[in-house]
């Protein structure tokens, strides 16, 4: 009796592994498809093929193209879980601007910009909460952070820590990522931050 439920036990085990293996290949698959394809592009039957399984196993977990999407970019999505700490509110933003880059031309960060970019306003709304919690809140937060302590150190303004002055650096990232197609490059940013954002939050306001 004891092997016979150690033995449906083991089987049942097995079985979840199986199944997270599974969703996950899937999970990875529409990832891929949306930074090859995007969001257009994207089909449950060429992601079923990306995981090598069958397109009943896709919709037995997710029945829309939107549910499976919202939860690829979940578990895609970077986690920021450190703020830097260089020692200087510019050497903070540089490190904090090039850790955005990276992350919005990782595999997550495609499929990310092409839900943004190929969505119309409708199926936009679905995503909007991952978007907001996996994405913005994140970054305004750390921002927030760094300047607030570049307060504290004398190196910002007091009235800095403000809403319009922590959607300086995304909004500049997504505009001349998405208009002037720019890749940001570890000169653009230092440019950014030295002609835009230094003196935004200098002291003296020069």
């Amino acid at each position: 009796m004891v092997a016979s439920n150690w033995v449906a036990a083991s089987a049942q085990t097995s079985s979840r592994r199986r199944g997270a293996v599974l969703e996950r290949a899937i999970l990875d698959a529409a990832l891929e498809q949306l930074g090859t394809v995007g969001w257009n592009g994207l089909t449950m039957e060429g992601v079923a093929a990306g995981a090598q399984t069958g397109k009943a196993a896709v919709y037995r977990r997710w029945p829309s193209k939107e549910d499976l999407v919202a939860d690829a970019l979940r578990s895609g999505l970077p986690r920021f879980d450190t703020v830097p700490d260089l020692g200087g509110v510019r050497e903070d933003l540089l490190a904090l601007c090039c850790r955005a880059r990276d992350a919005m031309f990782s595999r997550p960060g495609l499929a990310l910009r092409s839900v943004v970019h190929e969505c119309d306003n409708v199926q936009a709304e679905r995503f909007h909460g991952v978007i907001v919690k996996g994405v913005v809140e994140p970054t305004l937060e750390m921002l927030r952070e760094v300047i607030n302590r570049g307060i504290e150190r004398g190196e910002v303004r007091r009235d800095a820590a403000n809403a319009y002055v922590f959607d300086c650096i995304p909004a500049m990232m997504m505009y001349r990522s998405k208009i002037c197609a720019s890749e940001w490059a570890d000169r653009e940013i230092e440019e950014m931050i030295d002609q835009l954002m230094v003196p935004l939050l200098r002291p003296d306001g020069a």
